[in-house]
Parts: structure tokens; sequence; C-alpha cells
């Protein structure tokens, strides 16, 4: 690393350093998102266009510096031949920090739940008594916890938009230490994957092939359980996964009205 200057951010004036780093000194967090193959070819073709011209931004910790903003620029340079890259270096404190920051693209909801997951992780194993509601600062919402373990432990392609609404309305943070907090995790995701289950099930008995119509299914099962206009679901989650999943056992064509495919 070769520092080239000091300053303060200009809100909360917390020192940073600017500095150039060979790009093998960069290491990759374990709860990075996955690379995106044609966001890192775009930003390919605008850094040979226009230059590197935005800095990433690197957090040390134990003895490392590592990427939390900026991983698809980082191998865009290496795409590209480079050796070197500027960053901007913080604080250690803000290691944890990976989903305030994603400014090149913003994830989607699949990929905030696996971001989550392995934040959450990597949580449990510096301390599993660490408790899990202590954790909201770094994860916002306990949803994608859940929605991270279904995709990453029991089926990669687990369509978590579809259910985002509902599990919002029903997942909580857990009082509880991260030790016990896995297995709940897993439980709950367990459930939500056998809803998800009975969901294919009632599309493929409709014979419908546009898989969208699953997440309206997801809606329509959600209405008959709790009401139309359902804003909060005051029910504890395993019940209200087993309403929804009844409901949508008993869901007919008729339900949808004039939706067709």
């Amino acid at each position: 690393m070769k520092e080239i200057a000091s300053f303060e951010d200009p809100v909360r004036r917390q020192p940073l350093k600017l500095a150039l780093f060979r790009l093998e000194e960069i290491s990759i967090p374990p709860f990075q998102r996955d690379v995106s193959e044609s966001l890192k070819k775009h930003l390919e073709m605008a850094i040979e266009k226009l230059g590197f011209l935005t800095p990433i931004v690197v957090v040390p910790k134990g003895g490392k510096y590592y990427v939390v903003d900026g991983r698809h620029r980082l191998e865009a340079m290496r795409e590209l031949g480079a050796r070197e890259i500027l960053a901007i270096v913080v604080d250690e404190s803000l290691y944890h920090y990976i989903l305030e920051f994603n400014t090149e693209k913003p994830p989607n909801v699949k990929e905030k739940a696996k971001q989550a997951y392995r934040l959450y992780m990597d949580f449990y194993r510096e301390d599993s008594e660490l408790i899990e509601e202590d954790l909201f600062t770094y994860l916002k919402e306990p949803m994608l916890i859940t929605f991270g373990f279904a995709i990453e432990e029991f089926d990669p392609r687990f369509p978590a938009s579809f259910y985002e609404s509902f599990l919002s309305k029903i997942d909580n943070f857990l009082r509880i230490p991260l030790s016990s907090a896995v297995e709940e995790r897993r439980n709950r995701a367990q459930a939500l994957v056998d809803l998800n289950r009975v969901v294919n099930e009632k599309y493929a008995e409709f014979g419908w092939e546009n898989a969208l119509m699953k997440g309206e299914i997801v809606r329509k099962a959600v209405q008959r359980a709790f009401g139309v206009r359902v804003r909060t679901i005051d029910e504890e989650f395993y019940s209200a996964i087993e309403r929804v999943k009844n409901a949508c056992m008993e869901l007919t064509p008729a339900d949808f009205g004039e939706i067709t495919e």
C-alpha cells in the first residue's frame, strides 16, 4: 500500500486515507455477493473509455485489506490487466457494514439474502454467543437471514422476491444467541421451502407456464389467509406459514378472475 493522502469525510468527520494498492494486496471478505459477469464487463468497457475514476473502499482487518465496496471494479481491473488500484481506506469498525455499500449496482432481494447469510455466518464463527437481535445494525431486515438460509442451504433457486411482502410481516430478530439462532433460522427456512413446494404444486395443477404466476399464487394465498388489504400479521411464524400453505392448497383458477398468463 502506498498512502497518497489523509482526509476526513464531510459528514461524520471520520479519518480516511486515499491509497494505491497492488491488486494482490486486496482480499475478498467471505460475505461479499457473487460477481455479476455482465456488470463486470460493463465496468471494463467504462474504465477503458473513461479511466478508473471511482476508488474502491477497503477495510483493514487482521493484517489484510478487504474490499467492502467496489468488488466489481476490482475484478474489472484484474480483467484489464491492471496491477494497481486506487482505494479509500476506512476504519475497521465498518467491516461488517457490507449491506450499506453496494454502490455499483443495488442488489436484488436474492443477492441481499445471500450476503446477509454470509455476513450472519461470519458473526457466528467469530462469536456464537452474540445475541441475534444485536445484529440489526448490520442486517436491517430479519427476513433476509431466513431467505439466505433457504437459498444457501436448501434451494439455490428459491424465489425470495415472491415471499418478500409476506415474510416481512411475520419474521423478526431473535433474542437468543447465534449458537441457537442458527438452527432456528434453518427451521424457518425449511418451513418456507416447504411452502414453496406447495406453491409449485399448485402452479403445476393449474398448468401454467409463466413462472411469474407463482408470485401471484403466493399473493392470493396470503390474501385468502389474512385478508385482501393485510398490513400486519400478528401470528407466530410457523402458524402463519401453515395458514398460507393451507390457503394455497384451496386456491382454484376462479380465485384469479381474469388474470391470465
